[in-house]
Formats: C-alpha cells, structure tokens, sequence
C-alpha cells in the first residue's frame, strides 16, 4: 500500500458488504409492491401479476429457479417481444422525471425518441442514459415511471438501465458529468495510484449511487491498453500495462457486481474485445477515416490478458470494439462482425457464456446535420444491406446492438427464413438471465427519498478527493521547490480559478511581480478535418505542442520560475516544457482545489505513470502500435512517479 488511506478504506469497508444468498423462501420487496400497479394475490402470498392473468405463472414466481422462470417467460413471448430485447437504445431523460419527450431535452439522448414510444412501438426493454436530470432524485422518478409504463406491457418485463462512467472528474469528451454523484479521478488516475483495494472501494461507491438511481448496467471498465500514444480513448482506461489493468479490471468488477450477480450487483459490461488500443495512426474507428488495429509486434495475445482477468471474476457482458482486426482473421472485418473474433475466440476459447453487445451504431447511418451523415460502424461490411448486417453480427455470435432501435430486422430476418427463433432464443435467454440475477422482475423501483442521502457521502466525497490527489505524479522538482509554503510567495497563475488559489497565498495578475507562476495545461490534441462535430471533439493528432502556443508558454517558463501542471488523456510529448519549468506535475482529473492541495503540502502526490511519455514525436512514430512502453529514450518511463522529500 503506496499511500496513507488505511484509516479511511477500513472506515469505507462496510461498502464490501454485501447480501448473500437468499433463503429457499424468498418475498417480493416491499418497495416493489408498493410502487407496482400489477399487485396480485394467491394462496395469500403476493407478486407481480406482470401479464395481468391473475394466476402466478412460473416467471413471475421469486422462488422459482432463475432457469425455469426464463424458461417460461420465453414460451410466452412473440418474435416482436424477442427482437425487441435485442436492441439497447440511447434515450433522453427529462428533468422533471416524466416519460414525454418535450422540447429542450439536453445531451446525446436528445435526438432519439422517448424511452416510452421505444417500449410501446418496438419491445425494447433495454435504454441507454447519457445526460441525466440535475437532480439525481429526478433520475430515480424517470425510472420509476418507465418501470410502471413497462408493467403496462403485454409480458410486464422490465426495464435494463445502463450508463457510461460518470463519477470521473474530467475534461475529456467520453466522460460524462458527474453531477450529483461522487467525483473521483479518471481510471488513468486509479492506475497511477495502484492499489486494488481502493479500486474495489471505489466501484462499491459506484454500485451504490447506481443502485440509487435505478441504473443497472455499467457500460465500463474499459480496459484496452494504451500502446499507440496517439490513440484518443486512452483517457478511459488503466494504461499501456496488461498485468496492471488485469488486476484493475479484478477489483473493479468485485466492487460492482460482488461474487455473484444479485439485486444489489450492477452488471459490468467490460469493454471493448479484444482491445482497442492499437489503431493505426491512433485513428479510433468511431469514424471512417480510420485505418484499422494493426500488430506489427505479433502481439495480439498480450491485448487479451486484461479480459481474461475480466473471465474470472465473471463480467455479466463484453462489447467488442469497432475496429478491424487487420490481418488476424479469415476476413478483414470489424470485431462485432468478424465470428473468428465472437465465437471461436471469445465464445469457444475462453467459454464465455454472458451478453455480448455491440458498441453503439453499428447497423444504421446517423443524420448528424443538414449535410453530416455519420456512417454506420459496419467496417469491412459497408456494402451489406442493414438486415444483412443485422444477419451478420448474429451470426458472428453477438446478443444485443448497442445505440440501435431496429427490430424490425430481426422480424424480416425471421420471416423471411433468413434466422431461426431458436438462434433468437440463445440471445434472448441471456439476456432475460441477467434481468431476473439483477431482481429486476421482482424489484425494478427505487426510493426516490432515499436517493439524496445515497450520493456523495462525506466520507466517500473525502476519499473522492484524495484519489484525485494521490494520483498526482511528480515528474520534476528542481531544488525541491515543491512542496510550496502557504502564503509566503505571490504567485501568477493561468488555467486556474483564481478564488480557489487566494485561499493558499496571494495571487497576483502579472507574471513579472510572481515569485512563482502556476500554469495548468492539457495534453495537446489536433482534430481530424471532418464535418462531423462528433469526431472533432476526439483528442486525435499529435502530442506535442506547436506554434504560438508551445512559444507563449516556454515564454511565460523564461520570466518567472514555473510549475507546470498537465492533464494526461493520452501521453504528451513536453521535453521542452519539462526542461524550462522548476517543477513538472501530471494529474489524471482533478479540481483546483485538490492540485494546490497537493503543491501546497497538504496532500502528497503518489501517482506513477500509467504510461510513458515519449520525448519526440519522431520516438511515438516509430513505435510499435501493439507493444507496450517502447518509445525510444522516453522522457519519462513507465511507473516513474517522484515524491515529496520530508522537510
């Protein structure tokens, strides 16, 4: 154990709890029964009448084996009910908890139609959540009431929330804004800090205020391995290292769905087969203008060895990347079409039997403007109809389309003799499997009064801020200049709150009347040319500094000794910056108030790299796309972290 947080992971322990087993007589919750509107009675004993017979079918029944409950259920259902579990779309959430789409809604969700018309018009019983109401309170009556419209359905099955992270302090466009729910560093940070118990306390924190809220899907961990620098979705995961993120990825999914899958585990959907990180170019195959994962290092195996650990501890789903596999299969397409990939090497090989879903948007073209068509993910399968893509991911051995609302495909596929109901059969019993582990047909309510005292615990806010702090690595101190002295020297600062530093020394608005300057900085990045909006928000491109901006801060560094503090969402190529500056940070997300913390001595900062930083862009070229820490003379190796020096 790196760090001194013994004291407040013990005070935090309880989070390790968890309900066990349950007895061989088993109740519906008494949650679930006040809220339901399917209240149903026999031989005196109540349950949730979900397809309104007034009889306790076997799936309806809490004692009865999860098997013969799916069993049951699925002899009931049409093909339109079987598709229709096949398709997890992205929709929006109001504010006001209500199940309307009105105008104004905000975020990604916006442009999809109301969870409600997806229920009604397509079966779906699958929903993706982007931007949530800024109450959380009101995320938890949104999923009541979709709960409730869904017991309003033929077979009452309810409904599967899911949603990326969300407890992340970051500037990156892949996290979401944790509003309302605790704020701990991105798991690039989680990595540097390196410790599996803090992780598993982190992802019961996780469990909780998910619980809370209604969601019971976690689209994460993601854990593809940063080896090309370049690539722009490094933010999300634990590094380049395969033997680190392994043991992430261990306590991660430990601390959200406990030994088994029960009423208080959320379903990990651990992201993205067979790993992601080798793009060419660092172009991430979100868009066209990618180039495909290539292995010019022969070392496709050592991008396994994070989801074999995720085997282990039993991940409820896998989703597969876009990307092609250049070279490594019969064909060249991507992973979620490409049945070398799903079944002989995920199914067969490592005998995984959860829900396989497909990353978001693989079957249909996206209008993203009056003249902006975002292709569908169907690489190396673009001339196929959008029923034969449908076909093919089928086939390949995936469950579910993630971001799609097409069931209608499935149904042409069925009747048109294309695809069996029992091929349909296979996907649908798992992915009814996961709803009944999860006790969602027995209890899909949550308590919205409860939900304000279950988010942002002090204790949890005060172990969400010392991640933050801990994960700041020390890369240069030059005369030991830091830890600075509270107080005691006039500073000029630049991409920081000036009401935050005030209250650590004075602050002063000219660099020349500093003693120090603090700058914080991000990891360059350069959009590719691109009409879509989506993929110029990506932190593709170089990662060095040029031009006016490299100038006007190795400028700044020559007037007044400097402290440089960089935000690392991919490695940053900065030996010009490192060598003018008198002390050089990294933070993995953090507040202003959590990096003075740190330069102000009242944190120390234990981060090791999770990465390298190479030294040129010529040394990131030059490495090889699937192999870990290979730069030439990095500037700063892999694990490199220094510490305070006891004053």
């Amino acid at each position: 154990m790196r760090y001194p947080l013994l004291c407040l992971l013990v005070t935090l322990s309880f989070l390790n709890c968890r309900q066990g087993n349950k007895t061989a007589q088993k109740s519906i919750p008494a949650v679930a029964l006040e809220k339901t509107r399917v209240k149903a009675e026999v031989d005196g004993k109540a349950f949730r009448d979900l397809n309104k017979n007034g009889k306790m079918d076997v799936y309806e029944n809490i004692n009865e084996p999860i098997d013969k409950r799916v069993d049951d259920l699925i002899s009931q259902m049409s093909v339109e009910e079987k598709a229709g579990m096949m398709f997890i779309a992205g929709v929006p959430v109001n504010d006001d908890g209500s199940l309307e789409k009105k105008p104004g809604t905000k975020g990604p969700g916006s442009r999809f139609p109301a969870a409600m018309d997806n229920i009604d018009k397509g079966h779906l019983t699958h929903f993706n959540v982007w931007e949530i109401a800024s109450d959380p309170a009101m995320m938890a009556l949104w999923n009541n009431n979709l709960q409730n419209h869904a017991e309003q359905s033929r077979l009452g099955i309810p409904i599967s929330i899911a949603s990326d992270p969300r407890h992340h302090f970051s500037k990156n466009i892949f996290s979401i804004a944790a509003n309302g729910f605790t704020q701990f560093c991105e798991p690039l940070g989680l990595a540097a800090i390196d410790n599996d118990s803090l992780v598993e306390t982190f992802a019961n924190i996780v469990r909780k205020e998910y619980l809370a809220v209604g969601i019971r899907i976690a689209l994460h961990p993601q854990i593809d391995l940063g080896t090309e620098p370049r690539w722009a979705r490094i933010n999300g995961a634990f590094g380049e290292d395969a033997q680190l993120t392994a043991r992430m990825v261990t306590a991660y999914i430990k601390g959200m769905q406990g030994p088994v899958l029960n009423d208080q585990s959320i379903a990990c959907m651990t992201k993205h087969f067979p790993g992601g990180g080798p793009q060419k170019e660092g172009l991430d195959p979100h868009f066209e203008f990618q180039k495909g994962q290539i292995y010019p290092g022969n070392n496709f195996d050592y991008h396994l060895i994070p989801f074999e650990a995720a085997f282990k501890v039993n991940t409820a789903s896998i989703m597969p990347y876009y990307g092609i596999p250049t070279g490594q299969t019969d064909e060249d397409v991507a992973m979620s079409y490409n049945k070398a990939i799903i079944t002989d090497l995920l199914r067969n090989k490592y005998k995984y039997d959860g829900v396989v879903c497909t990353d978001w948007g693989l079957i249909t073209d996206a209008q993203m403007g009056p003249d902006v068509i975002w292709p569908a993910r169907a690489w190396g399968a673009e001339n196929l109809s959008e029923a034969d893509r449908v076909l093919k991911i089928i086939h390949a051995g995936c469950d579910q389309f993630g971001g799609e609302n097409r069931p209608e495909l499935v149904i042409q596929l069925v009747k048109e003799g294309k695809l069996s109901e029992e091929r349909i059969d296979v996907s649908v019993k798992r992915l009814l499997k996961q709803k009944f582990e999860l006790g969602l047909f027995d209890n899909p309510f949550v308590d919205e009064k409860l939900v304000a005292q279950s988010l942002v615990k002090a204790p949890n806010k005060k172990l969400g801020d010392a991640t933050q702090q801990m994960a700041v690595t020390l890369l240069k101190n030059k005369d030991d200049v830091l830890p600075l002295k509270t107080g005691t020297k006039k500073v000029y600062i630049e991409g920081m709150d000036s009401t935050v530093v005030a209250r650590y020394t004075e602050v002063v608005n000219n660099p020349e009347k500093a003693d120090f300057a603090i700058i914080r900085i991000n990891t360059p990045w350069y959009p590719v040319e691109t009409k879509n909006p989506f993929a110029r928000g990506f932190h593709h491109g170089d990662l060095n500094f040029k031009g006016d901006e490299k100038a006007r801060i190795l400028s700044l560094l020559k007037k007044v000794p400097t402290i440089v503090d960089i935000y690392l969402d991919r490695p940053a190529v900065i030996p010009e910056i490192s060598q003018a500056s008198n002390a050089l940070i990294a933070d993995f997300g953090a507040s202003d108030q959590n990096i003075c913390e740190v330069l102000f001595g009242n944190a120390q900062p234990l981060g090791k790299l999770p990465f390298e930083l190479p030294s040129s862009m010529e040394a990131v070229e030059k490495q090889v796309t699937d192999v870990p820490y290979d730069s030439e003379n990095p500037l700063y190796t892999f694990g490199f972290g220094l510490g305070y020096k006891a004053r």
